[in-house]
């Protein structure tokens, strides 16, 4: 019954954080959380600077990353500026990580 009990927290924490995984699962999408890991604020044309893509595809992936939970925006004037906001991704995986190490007898 116990093995039940930890599946099934184990597939609540996976449930949990599938929307990120969904949002850092293109190539584009993980250089731009790298990029603003680095930089911290940015707007769409100083990342696309950085990324080999057009300025509407830039977008159309920060887009994604804001409707995940992964990316917050701010306007200044007339520019909108992405910075990261991880801490609910990151404190999920750090669940799954102590789940897993606790409860894996591998």
């Amino acid at each position: 019954m116990d093995e039940i009990i930890g599946n099934q927290k184990a597939i609540d924490i996976f449930e949990n954080l599938s929307p990120y995984f969904q949002g850092l699962g293109d190539p584009i999408r993980q250089q731009i959380i790298a990029l603003l890991i680095d930089k911290d604020t940015m707007n769409v044309t100083q990342i696309a600077e950085h990324i080999p893509m057009s300025r509407p595809t830039v977008s159309h992936h920060l887009k994604i990353l804001r409707q995940v939970g992964l990316l917050k925006v701010q306007k200044k004037g007339t520019e909108m500026y992405y910075s990261l906001e991880i801490n609910e991704a990151i404190a999920l995986m750090k669940q799954l990580v102590q789940f897993v190490e606790e409860e894996c007898q591998c």
